[in-house]
């Protein structure tokens, strides 16, 4: 008799806990939300979040607040969103080098970046350049390729640190262009970049909003671009498609996910709210500015692209022999 007052008891909670799931992701939210930037202030990834937080919290009717956690090339602030309690609450920006290029060369990363995560959304993907010193002996593709072959080993790249976007990308261009530059970590595309411009390095893979300034000033030289085709602002430097290698035309993604498990109801309110709030000319033109791409997708079309982009990462590191420094 006890033991079947004990099964009814559960099964009643069982029950209650059914109903009440979808009626508490229906009155979501309710208080503030959380979104964790992997990254320190100022990057494009920060720029982005803060643009679309202020928006989408007018949109839901609560306020979003932006924290950073930074480290780890943004492993710690990924891995917080991770193991975050799956009401919607505390959410996180994801990136290509926290959800692809990082997990792929590090196996200690505590997450899976395909099965640890509920993707919502891409707000925005941007572009990536490969730019040069203009003391470099080459001002377009064409002469850049002809030199480093010319030359295997005797130039080098910044990149903002091992497992980086920068340094996987360049990898990829490298395993498939049949070229060889020398890797040079940093502890973060700023500083990179300041070598580069100064002549202590001669070339740089990295995001077009670091690097354009630099480019308008005549302090860097592009030469190929990782976009759909070409850029307004670079109307002369080719895409990797159009050199004939398009698996390097890949761009950075800045979306928004959630830990495991996210209600399907929080997932859809979350990215319809991004969607309003991207419609918005002024929201769009600030992201725009940064040399961004509005995406605003699906969140399965988004789950696709971190998917893809980890395996293309994955076999980069497996083709090149690449290993944490």
């Amino acid at each position: 008799m006890i033991q079947r007052r004990h099964w009814a008891a559960l099964a009643a909670a069982a029950a209650m806990l059914s109903v009440a799931g979808p009626s508490l992701a229906q009155g979501y939210p309710n208080k503030p939300i959380e979104l964790q930037v992997p990254f320190a202030p100022g990057g494009t990834t920060d720029i982005v979040a803060r643009v679309t937080a202020d928006p989408l919290g007018r949109v839901l009717g609560q306020s979003v607040v932006v924290v950073n956690k930074a480290g780890g090339g943004g492993i710690v602030g990924a891995a917080e969103t991770a193991r975050a309690t799956p009401d919607g609450y505390k959410l996180g920006v994801a990136t290509v080098s926290s959800t692809a290029a990082n997990p792929a060369i590090n196996p200690k990363v505590p997450y899976d970046p395909v099965n640890d995560f509920t993707p919502i959304i891409n707000i925005a993907a941007t572009p990536n350049v490969i730019a040069v010193n203009p003391s470099f002996p080459a001002k377009n593709y064409a002469e850049f390729v002809a030199e480093i072959k010319r030359n295997p080993g005797k130039y080098s790249y910044g990149s903002s640190g091992t497992g980086g976007i920068g340094h996987l990308l360049m990898e990829l261009y490298k395993n498939l262009s049949n070229t060889f530059v020398t890797h040079i970590p940093y502890r973060g595309a700023g500083p990179a970049l300041n070598d580069v411009v100064g002549g202590q390095v001669p070339m740089i893979f990295d995001n077009l909003p670091s690097a354009l300034p630099f480019i308008q000033a005549g302090k860097l030289v592009p030469i190929v671009v990782a976009a759909p085709q070409r850029l307004k602002e670079l109307p002369n430097v080719p895409t990797f498609k159009e050199v004939g290698l398009e698996p390097v035309n890949r761009m950075a993604y800045y979306g928004i996910l959630g830990p495991k498990g996210l209600p399907k109801e929080v997932v859809d309110k979350i990215n319809a709210g991004t969607r309003k709030a991207l419609e918005d000319p002024a929201v769009r033109k600030r992201i725009e500015d940064t040399g961004s791409i509005i995406v605003a997708n699906t969140p399965e079309q988004f789950a696709e692209q971190i998917k893809a982009e980890y395996a293309v990462y994955k076999q980069v590191v497996a083709k090149q022999k690449l290993k944490l420094d």
